[in-house]
């Protein structure tokens, strides 16, 4: 298969290899601009001579994964793809533009998938003349029928999702999914209790870890994913649902505001 992944970030490069790995798979990494579908490149061979540094991947299969990726621009890439995953913006226009646009580059019979964390499939694909399905990466794949998704592209892509080393999970296209939906207001839940003053950080991590065998805290677990990416599940499923028990924790939109989104600004819950 031919894959495009649309989208350079860390998700698009972590799709791109678990498509690559697989023997006959040729991926193209797109992005809006050239050099970022080449950062993008760089920074999994950067990864790649890592693990082979330390033993644990050949040589020969980390040139071999590299080599099938090609980056660049999807007008240039696409046309023959024979599946899309998105993994853009988690904004709804820029998913739709993203898929319109591509709708005229790719040939009729290319799958269109979204990696979208919790937006609906069924407005992502409005406008557009083929199908879309959700295409979930985590350490399985949330497989998501929205309400024009054929049945035979669902059992494609739980093939495909198995041909990659991943576990698929269906679902009916709902708010947040299956894992979002659990874990999002749970660790809304978390941050509600640290502001009201129930228990450090630090302690409510530890009673998750010890206490129901979690193998990371939820406040540190926020920190991972973003607290504005938090936040923006918690407002899509407020919305979305229209019951009191999404409502954001006041103290979550509060560190949103002020910058401090986790890891990735160096100060969360935590500081990094």
């Amino acid at each position: 298969m031919k894959i495009g992944v649309i989208g350079a970030g860390t998700m698009g490069q972590g799709i791109a290899k678990a498509f690559a790995q697989v023997e006959g798979n040729t991926v193209a990494l797109c992005d809006i601009k050239q050099e970022w579908a080449e950062n993008g490149l760089a920074k999994i061979k950067k990864g790649y001579e890592k693990l082979v540094a330390k033993g644990k991947i050949p040589q020969e299969k980390a040139d071999a994964i590299v080599a099938a990726i090609t980056p660049g621009l999807k007008e240039n890439l696409c046309a023959d793809c024979d599946l899309i995953v998105e993994a853009a913006f988690e904004d709804m226009k820029v998913k739709q533009t993203t898929f319109g646009e591509l709708d005229k580059i790719c040939k009729p019979e290319c799958i269109f998938a979204s990696n979208t964390s919790s937006l609906s499939i069924t407005e992502i694909g409005k406008g557009v003349s083929r199908p879309l399905v959700g295409m979930h990466f985590l350490k399985l794949i949330e497989v998501i029928a929205g309400c024009n998704t054929p049945a035979e592209t669902v059992e494609k892509i739980k093939e495909i999702s198995v041909a990659i080393g991943k576990n698929p999970v269906q679902v009916n296209e709902a708010a947040g999914f299956v894992v979002n939906r659990i874990l999002i207001p749970m660790i809304n839940e978390a941050v509600f209790m640290l502001q009201e003053g129930v228990a450090s950080a630090e302690d409510i991590d530890t009673a998750m870890k010890l206490g129901a065998n979690h193998p990371m805290g939820p406040l540190a677990l926020a920190d991972l994913i973003g607290l504005d990416v938090c936040l923006a599940i918690m407002e899509l499923l407020r919305d979305e649902m229209g019951e009191g028990k999404y409502r954001p924790a006041p103290l979550l939109r509060k560190m949103v505001r002020a910058g401090r989104l986790g890891r990735k600004s160096g100060e969360g819950f935590f500081r990094y």
